[in-house]
């Protein structure tokens, strides 16, 4: 029985120890960051009454090279310092609070708390806790400086930039970035040293340029640097060309008869660009312009053209280029004429087909004249059906047979076509067919002297009198 009461008896201490020991005591902060040539205080609570208890303690401090030194004994009734350092030292009893005066940088370090409780209602029972706080002692920074090599304004993706930033005072002091006020973090051509005093830009980029500041901080206080500007030399990007009269979609514009047309050539650059316009042929292209702005009139524009804006920067010796079309809005519809680009005929090649074609017509219209079938039988019917008849003479005739007043009288035939070919209509010379239209001819003497006038009938009208 005395066991087993000796077993429920030390049950019994162990649960209340566990019980009572999480609130004991207490340390609010178990990491301070001290001044130097300040005060820090390293506060306990105790959560038991003093006055029913006995306590005993020790403070002690371990550097961080691991030397420890025994600063403070105490007990309710008396306290034992550290002669070497009673005069940076004050103990708060009874609670057991440690306060450090005028910190050096020496008082850095782990500060550690072993305290024993015996409660006098609890005969026998005994209590150990330790607690420990690290304390750091730091020297504010002063205003920190930057600078930057080459100081002179870099060409992209040639060459890298070294930002350095550093402060002439401060302990333990941490270096942060920032680019027009926005933190920079590493990336793959951002370094940094350990301690991000050093920035590396390794190629340089458009995106680098901007206003740079450097931030110094340590445990106790930060400052902010003066900016410094990084200046890029890039470029041209986003080239385009921008009408400041006329209108069409993307890449076709089209100007009203009359009008003057202006274009500006437009990218971004540093420095900027230099521009040059160049009108374009089928075969062939030409300068038109130096600078920025194309001045187009309509009256010089035939049908539309071509026109390409180049983009140099000198610096960087890069390029880029954009070309449009220019339509006259004049000669129709402009989405007409630019869905019909292709299949359009080439001014030259209408006046050649003009050409052909009036040239045709008017060799049809000669041969229509030369072949017609009444020119052709007046030919053949003009003269005389005796003369016809009569066979050739030599020698000089008569010219007074000859004289006289012609009378053609046309008698109506059948013909099988008016469309004859003039050689059908040759044949008629030599056919005597009275079906044909018939031209009867009188001719008429004059009197003579002598002689009264005379009416021959001819050889036709003898014949239609048959």
């Amino acid at each position: 029985m005395e066991g087993l009461s000796r077993t429920l008896c030390l049950t019994a201490v162990l649960l209340i120890l566990t019980e009572v020991r999480p609130e004991l005591v207490r340390v609010p902060l178990t990491v301070q960051h001290g001044v130097e040539g300040r005060s820090v205080l390293l506060a306990v609570e105790t959560l038991f009454r003093l006055n029913e208890s006995e306590v005993q303690g020790t403070w002690s401090h371990t550097r961080p090279s691991g030397a420890r030194t025994t600063l403070v004994t105490f007990t309710k009734s008396s306290t034992i310092t550290d002669m070497t350092r009673r005069d940076r030292l004050l103990f708060r009893g009874p609670n057991a609070s440690l306060q450090l005066l005028a910190l050096r940088p020496c008082d850095e370090g782990v500060y550690r708390l072993n305290l024993n409780v015996e409660f006098h209602n609890r005969t026998g029972l005994f209590l150990n806790v330790e607690k420990t706080v690290h304390v750091t002692v730091d020297v504010p920074v002063s205003s920190p400086t930057i600078g930057m090599s080459p100081t002179y304004p870099v060409v992209e993706d040639r060459e890298n930039v070294t930002w350095s930033c550093s402060v002439q005072i401060g302990t333990k002091v941490g270096f942060q970035w920032l680019r027009n006020n926005v933190v920079l973090r590493p990336v793959k051509r951002y370094w940094f040293s350990e301690d991000s005093s050093t920035l590396v830009v390794s190629p340089v980029r458009k995106e680098d340029k901007g206003e740079y500041r450097c931030l110094a901080r340590n445990h106790v206080s930060q400052m902010l640097s003066q900016s410094m500007d990084l200046n890029v030399y890039y470029g041209p990007y986003n080239l385009a060309v921008k009408p400041g009269q006329g209108q069409g979609p993307g890449p076709v514009f089209y100007i009203n008869p009359g009008e003057v047309a202006y274009f500006d050539c437009k990218a971004d650059s540093n420095p900027p660009n230099s521009y040059v316009w160049i009108s374009k042929n089928a075969n062939s292209s030409q300068v038109v312009v130096l600078g920025p702005r194309l001045e187009v009139r309509s009256d010089r524009l035939f049908q539309r053209k071509e026109y390409l804006c180049r983009a140099f920067n000198n610096v960087t010796e890069k390029q880029d280029e954009t070309q449009f079309t220019l339509w006259d809005s004049g000669s129709g519809t402009g989405k007409e004429k630019h869905s019909q680009v292709s299949s359009s005929v080439s001014p030259l090649a209408a006046i050649t087909i003009c050409s052909l074609f009036i040239m045709a017509f008017m060799v049809l219209f000669f041969l229509r004249r030369a072949c017609h079938p009444k020119r052709v039988l007046m030919n053949i019917y003009n003269r005389p059906l005796t003369e016809q008849r009569r066979p050739h003479l030599s020698g000089h005739e008569d010219a007074t047979e000859d004289f006289g007043i012609y009378e053609f009288v046309a008698v109506s035939g059948l013909m099988e076509s008016t469309q004859a070919s003039c050689r059908s209509l040759a044949r008629l010379e030599s056919m005597q067919d009275v079906q044909t239209t018939i031209y009867d001819v009188i001719r008429h003497v004059p009197e003579t002297p002598g002689h009264t006038l005379l009416t021959v009938p001819s050889p036709t009208q003898a014949a239609l009198r048959q």
